[in-house]
């Protein structure tokens, strides 16, 4: 009985992935709007029903695919090797290359579903801007914990800062279509203030 649990779970789990490879590929072409559920599992050779017992909506897709993803760059950056500063620019460059690489209209429309928490059905997906600055938080005390930073570095204001840095680069990305690589705008910004930034509270 375990076994056929434990089958039926990877199955369940592979299905999911499957899925969301999918409305992935799709979503970054079409844009969301114009993407429909039966174009997602027609891609994944599943019933349109089978769509419904891993999301509510379409727009779930979008903030699933970015959960999973900043999850893994900030577990990533934690292991980093390197300086704290190069641990901080680790996750702050490869938070905009997921971005840049999922694509422009993945991006607005990610943005477009979560500029109104109000209108967020997830709890998750509601918290994404609560999860991003809690992330570099993390990068900041775990910095603090290792002798690299001093103890009275202000850790709220650094993190949500740096966020706000994040969030500002990614909306004018967006805005100007994608006019240039937002990879190296986070780059330029690491490498031009970033150090000046934390310096004072290196040893």
């Amino acid at each position: 009985m375990t076994d056929k649990m434990t089958n039926r779970q990877i199955a369940a789990l592979e299905t999911k992935r499957k899925l969301l490879e999918a409305a992935k590929k799709i979503v970054c072409e079409k844009g969301l709007i114009n993407t429909s559920v039966e174009e997602i599992t027609k891609a994944c050779g599943v019933a349109n029903g089978t769509f419904y017992t891993y999301f509510k909506r379409k727009e779930d897709v979008v903030f699933a695919l970015s959960r999973e993803m900043y999850q893994e760059i900030y577990n990533k950056a934690l292991i980093h090797d390197g300086s704290f500063i190069e641990r901080l620019i680790f996750y702050m460059v490869n938070f905009s290359v997921y971005i840049e690489k999922s694509g422009l209209k993945l991006c607005q429309e990610w943005l477009r579903n979560t500029v109104d928490p109000d209108l967020v059905e997830n709890p998750d997906d509601k918290n994404k801007l609560s999860m991003d600055i809690s992330s570099i938080k993390g990068i900041i005390t775990n910095g603090i914990k290792r002798g690299e930073l001093k103890k009275d570095t202000p850790v709220d204001k650094l993190s949500h800062t740096l966020t706000d840095v994040l969030y500002g680069e990614m909306l004018c990305w967006d805005m100007s279509g994608g006019s240039y690589r937002f990879e190296e705008r986070t780059k330029e910004f690491c490498n031009m203030f970033l150090p000046a930034i934390i310096k004072p509270y290196l040893f």
